[in-house]
């Protein structure tokens, strides 16, 4: 039996319950516990996964949200951007530049060097020969890969995004803010459209941009004076400034914007009496060097290169110093030109001042004053140019048979206008902008004239020799003293009216200033037959010279910019227009078989950054009158917030608009772009600041707002470009 019974316990027949149960859900009370557990188990480590992914994500948002944004900026401003086969707005001008550094041909410009050599460099990477003439509303050859020169210039546009992120970061704006900031510069349509086109602005906005990130990170990284990474964040700024002044002169007004937190920065470090003196001196010293000499190396660098890769003479060789042509390859100046000057010599006479032009006469005579034949500057080279060296009519030594009799220091001398045959001549009437000054003009001929055809040679100096006895082709600058009245022969850069060509008034100077480079000449080009060729090479011209003389040629050249009251411009726009979004900019003809393209921005972004001004000034008064009444409810972190983050700006701001205001120079809309920017920082502020306090949902309802309104506007006007059949 009790063989039997352990048999029995061994086959588990008496063995209860909890023994027998398999895994198998139960409808008991005690499996639907289990049951329970195991899903609330599940739950928690969803509710872990997920909350380690937000985590991730908090973590690195600083890596996948500007990355985001700028796959997104690179598809919206290179989205059908070779859509439009023909040369679009200034694509004309650019395109054309950038063709001269292909085929290395000397120019001229109003804008620096940088932003052309990149288009220059654009057009190389394309494998273009520079031989497309870029005449607007063309169509580009087959050959001619423009679309890839535009996405070259595209990239400048796609980089503001993320930079415009780190920027709002480095200002201190909460996450919605800076992510509104950045979308606020992704869906700015007109940032979208002029990013897509082979011009300059896209590489002004982009260095505009850096040169705002590197100061922000900088002004952040005050508590580590001296460090790695504060040495490093104070010259990219010095460096970025020079890339942007390098593009276009515009960047000055974001460097007058560095400028003066700098002095405000040093000022206040002054005011500490605690620094030591050698930390206050390392501190101006280091100012010094980072954002006034690396920008102006940068700047003259661009020159430097500009100069190099110029080799050949061009269409622009006329606006530097003769000596300079002289050196480019294929130029006609000073080639086969006898060096000495001597009398019955035939030769072209260039002013030495900045921007002057060849002296130059024609028929036309004054409509007032003496009414006698016009003299003036001309910078394109014809055969109303050259001159006859002749003595004076006292002279009785001159025979042109005998052997040559050169020019020296001191004598007096008659010029004879090669074409008309006419004197150079003055006399004591006005000149006809100049009053001050009197008439230079033409009369009279080889046999009739008088003393007032008579002037003085002074020689003010020779690169190639001290000696004074003789006028030297390119190397001797000269001034040419009226005999009779004791005035001098300048060419000032001052625009005759439209009965002048506009070309540049030449007149009689009575100050004796021998500095004065308006009164300087030089012999540009010379035929003699008597006379043999000398190496129109032989001596080179200073760099540092020819620098200072293209940069005053630009900003001569710019500020005769004007509007002409005889023409119509449909596509210039006013200053008042611009932050109110008045009025957009018409970028090709409007022809129904050809892509239209208008310039127009987001209204939301240009209303509210125009209004975000208005709110930063009254904010600041608000606080102002608060402190005044003994309330102190900003504490010092908030207080350099609105001076950075809001007051900054708005300077920004207008340091860029208010030029334009007093600019007498043809503006357009596309003028307030680098203005815009700040703007739209100073938007980003006031959001910020109103909302940081708020309850999240309120956050949410209102950034979600003004989130799908700027997308919404920039989607309806994104894709506007049209085909008509």
């Amino acid at each position: 039996m009790a063989a039997s019974g352990k048999g029995a316990v061994a086959t588990g027949a008496d063995l209860d319950n909890t023994a027998r149960r398999r895994n198998v859900p139960s409808t008991s009370s005690n499996g639907e516990s289990v049951s329970k557990v195991e899903l609330d188990e599940k739950k928690t480590q969803v509710k872990k996964n997920e909350q380690s992914l937000l985590e991730f994500l908090d973590e690195w948002e600083f890596l996948i949200a500007p990355l985001i944004f700028t796959i997104f900026a690179f598809f919206t401003r290179l989205y059908k951007i070779g859509l439009s086969p023909i040369v679009t707005w200034d694509e004309a001008h650019f395109g054309k530049f950038g063709s001269h550094y292909l085929k290395r041909e000397f120019y001229f410009d109003v804008h620096p060097p940088l932003g052309k050599m990149l288009v220059g460099l654009s057009g190389y990477l394309a494998g273009y020969n520079g031989s497309f003439e870029f005449k607007s509303g063309e169509r580009y050859p087959e050959e001619l890969n423009y679309t890839f020169m535009r996405a070259f210039n595209s990239f400048f546009g796609a980089v503001c995004v993320p930079l415009a992120y780190y920027t709002a970061r480095e200002m201190n704006f909460k996450r919605p803010a800076v992510w509104f900031v950045t979308l606020m510069v992704l869906c700015e349509n007109s940032y979208t459209t002029i990013s897509r086109f082979i011009l300059l602005d896209s590489m002004l906005l982009c260095f505009t941009f850096t040169t705002v990130l590197c100061w922000a990170k900088f002004h952040r990284l005050q508590h580590k004076s001296f460090s790695l990474e504060w040495w490093s964040w104070l010259m990219l700024t010095g460096a970025s400034i020079g890339c942007v002044c390098s593009v276009k002169w515009v960047g000055f007004f974001v460097t007058a914007l560095v400028g003066l937190y700098t002095i405000e920065d040093l000022w206040n470090k002054f005011g500490d009496t605690k620094m030591p003196p050698l930390d206050l001196a390392t501190h101006l010293t280091a100012r010094v060097v980072g954002l006034i000499v690396i920008p102006l190396i940068v700047y003259m660098l661009s020159f430097a290169l500009h100069f190099a890769i110029l080799e050949n003479s061009g269409p622009g060789d006329a606006q530097m110093s003769s000596l300079f042509q002289a050196n480019l390859k294929g130029t006609e100046v000073g080639k086969d030109s006898p060096l000495e000057i001597a009398y019955g010599s035939r030769a072209t006479i260039k002013n030495m001042g900045y921007g002057g032009g060849l002296l130059h006469s024609h028929v036309q005579t004054y409509p007032e004053g003496s009414g006698q034949q016009q003299i003036t500057c001309y910078h394109h080279k014809d055969a109303n140019n050259e001159w006859w060296f002749y003595p004076n009519r006292a002279d009785p030594e001159y025979n042109p048979e005998s052997p040559p009799k050169f020019v020296a220091d001191g004598d007096v001398l008659r010029l004879i206008h090669s074409q008309t045959g006419r004197n150079l001549h003055s006399h004591e009437v006005s000149a006809p902008v100049t009053k001050a000054d009197k008439e230079v003009s033409c009369y009279g001929n080889t046999t009739v004239g008088d003393e007032k055809d008579h002037w003085t040679m002074e020689v003010v100096r020779d690169v190639a020799s001290s000696d004074r006895t003789k006028v030297r082709t390119l190397t001797t600058a000269f001034r040419l003293k009226h005999t009779a009245l004791g005035c001098y022969l300048r060419a000032g850069n001052v625009n005759l009216p439209q009965w002048g060509f506009k070309q540049i008034e030449v007149t009689c100077a009575k100050d004796n200033n021998p500095n004065d480079v308006y009164t300087h000449w030089n012999v540009e080009a010379h035929w003699n037959e008597k006379l043999p060729a000398a190496d129109a090479g032989a001596y080179k011209s200073p760099f540092l010279q020819d620098f200072i003389h293209l940069n005053v040629a630009m900003m001569t050249s710019n500020n005769a910019l004007v509007p002409d009251p005889d023409k119509q411009d449909d596509l210039a726009s006013q200053f008042w227009q611009w932050p109110i979004l008045n009025v957009g900019l018409r970028m090709c003809g409007w022809d129904d078989s050809i892509v239209k393209y208008f310039l127009l921005g987001n209204p939301l972004v240009y209303w509210g950054s125009t209004a975000a001004l208005g709110m930063i000034a009254l904010m600041v008064i608000w606080y102002l009158v608060r402190w005044q009444r003994g309330y102190d409810e900003l504490k010092q972190s908030d207080i350099d917030q609105i001076h950075y983050a809001a007051i900054y700006p708005v300077i920004g701001w207008f340091l860029h608009y208010i030029p334009f205001v007093a600019m007498a120079r043809v503006t357009y809309v596309h003028h307030y772009y680098p203005a815009l920017y700040f703007a739209i920082l100073g938007f980003g502020f006031v959001v910020d600041w109103m909302l940081r306090s708020q309850i999240k949902s309120i956050q949410y309802v209102i950034y979600g707002i003004l989130y799908a309104t700027t997308i919404g506007f920039y989607l309806k006007w994104f894709d506007a470009w049209r085909v008509t059949d």
